[in-house]
């Protein structure tokens, strides 16, 4: 298999120095590129300094464009994407290779709840976990995990899914359970992160997982999310139908908003199951 490991950076120089060396001592013989999302400090530098190939932006366009980039450029059978933080241990990518090679199409670096950047962070991921988990039938130990080996030719199916922002690790790993390709998990330890300290912050990121969320279940199926909704809208119709009956003795235009509330819902539902199907469709077409 050729290999080729992607690391998107954005003032990484520091991380890079440790990563590097280290990556070059376990795969020797891979192609390394290092997209430089408009860094300002040496980061291009300190890549080439290793012999990394550079992809440069003259301004930061997010870590999802950052990973497209690279996968549009690598000329490996096998794509590795990892974090240029220094957080990721190069020596764990063998064990990712060893579930490729046993059939998988992706193999996932799942962290430990002591991995986790901080708390806050450790309780969302684990959120996100179960609510993917639930969306797709399968277990999934780390929805959010950067670090994995895929396929290339199955990941470069779903580029035009990916958004340029943080949440490409969610959206891919939808992407592969909806189309049936068999994803594992491989349990890793993850160090401290060097240099400066992570690009997410929680007030302003916030409101954007909140949004991943949303779309876990939209962009998986569509209907697992918009039923449930209707049915609760045909519910409170029933009950608030039901209360005014016996206390009034007649049917009100607030049951009949919610009534029809659970209908438009439930054909929504229909509607983007439809969509997401002719989505993927094309994806793998």
């Amino acid at each position: 298999m050729r290999i080729t490991v992607i690391l998107p950076a954005k003032n990484e120089a520091s991380g890079l120095r440790q990563t590097l060396p280290a990556l070059r001592q376990t795969l020797p013989e891979a192609e390394v590129i290092v997209v430089d999302d408009g860094s300002t400090d040496d980061t291009a530098a300190v890549a080439t300094e290793h012999g990394a190939r550079v992809l440069g932006t003259p301004y930061p366009m997010g870590n999802g464009a950052a990973i497209k980039r690279g996968a549009r450029a690598a000329s490996g059978d096998v794509l590795v994407f990892m974090d240029a933080d220094g957080q990721h241990n190069p020596a764990d990518i063998p064990r990712l290779l060893e579930r490729l090679q046993a059939g998988y199409d992706m193999a996932v670096a799942a962290r430990s709840r002591h991995g986790q950047a901080s708390l806050q962070r450790g309780l969302a991921n684990a959120f996100y976990n179960k609510l993917a988990s639930w969306m797709t039938g399968h277990p999934i130990r780390d929805l959010t995990s950067g670090f994995r080996a895929v396929r290339a030719d199955k990941f470069r199916e779903f580029l035009h899914l990916l958004p340029n922002g943080f949440s490409y690790p969610t959206t891919i790993t939808m992407a592969f359970f909806r189309s049936a390709y068999p994803v594992a998990y491989v349990p890793v330890e993850v160090a401290p992160r060097i240099g400066t300290a992570s690009h997410i912050r929680p007030l302003r990121d916030g409101l954007r997982f909140l949004l991943i969320i949303f779309k876990i279940a939209t962009l998986y199926s569509p209907l697992k999310l918009f039923a449930p909704t209707g049915f609760a809208f045909f519910l409170m119709g029933l009950g608030y139908y039901g209360y005014t009956y016996a206390t009034l003795h007649r049917f009100t235009n607030m049951s009949l908003l919610l009534f029809s509330a659970a209908v438009i819902i439930f054909l929504i539902g229909l509607v983007s199951e439809q969509i997401t199907s002719l989505v993927y469709s094309k994806s793998r077409g």
